[in-house]
């Protein structure tokens, strides 16, 4: 079982505990880097829903046969989310992360047709203005990670009418980005850039790494921490103040 693979549920809850408590951006780059081997069997053992979540919500809105979408996954992990996409019939699959450790092991999935390292925050993502159908951002959304200052940038390589889905945690530590993060999507709705499909608050989102995390009315042994999924359709003509032009593609992308 991945439990005994990678330890037992105590040492788990340890080295996601760690990873949520790391607010530097290097540090946090240099932990999943180390982190790669064992952060599927990890993050099975804590029940992640995230990634089923997003996926789940996204392939309810987005129009049109999957095989045809293009997407984008950004800060992509070991591909996670990819698996979940390909499941339900999406292949042309596309995925960025700033870990280069989180990277080999998504390309070991095979799933995506283009994979580059990208710290978004420091730079922008490796795409022209408009290119995909969907963009989804899962797992990245919190501090010494994704900042919120870079979520224009997710709109700016997403297609007119194209979808944004994006996921953060809603338990004690991750507040204040949260709060932080809903003012940067509402003041973009209120300019037009986007208008908001979906917030769907979900209690049971993975379980905590410490009882001062646990869901209020569960009990430690079986508590989750709670998370919200987020998703946006960018408005025609949206003008995205802020992001400058990205670079030109790479072959393939």
């Amino acid at each position: 079982m991945a439990q005994e693979e990678g330890g037992s549920l105590s040492e788990v809850r340890a080295r996601v505990g760690a990873s949520h408590g790391i607010t530097d951006l290097g540090h946090k780059l240099h932990f999943y880097d180390r982190w790669a081997p064992d952060y599927d069997q990890d993050v099975a053992a804590l029940q992640y829903r995230a990634p089923r979540l997003a996926v789940d919500c996204l392939t309810q809105a987005l129009p049109g046969p999957p095989h045809a979408a293009l997407i984008l996954d950004v800060a992509c992990g070991t591909g996670l989310v990819a698996a979940e996409l390909q499941a339900r019939g999406f292949l042309q699959l596309h995925g960025v992360d700033g870990s280069p450790g989180m990277l080999e092991r998504a390309r070991a999935r095979g799933l995506y047709q283009n994979l580059s390292l990208c710290v978004l925050g420091q730079e922008p993502l490796p795409s022209s203005e408009g290119t995909f159908d969907a963009v989804l951002m899962v797992g990245a959304l919190s501090d010494g990670q994704v900042p919120c200052s870079a979520i224009p940038e997710l709109l700016r390589v997403t297609k007119p009418g194209g979808l944004v889905c994006l996921t953060t945690r809603t338990n004690p530590s991750n507040l204040h980005y949260k709060e932080a993060l809903e003012a940067t999507l509402d003041r973009l709705e209120q300019a037009g850039a986007w208008e908001r499909l979906v917030a769907w608050p979900v209690d049971q989102w993975e379980l905590a790494t410490s009882e001062l995390e646990v869901v209020p009315r569960t009990s430690d042994s079986d508590g989750f921490i709670s998370g919200i999924v987020y998703l946006y359709r960018k408005q025609e003509g949206a003008q995205v103040e802020g992001v400058r032009p990205g670079p030109q593609p790479p072959a393939g992308l």
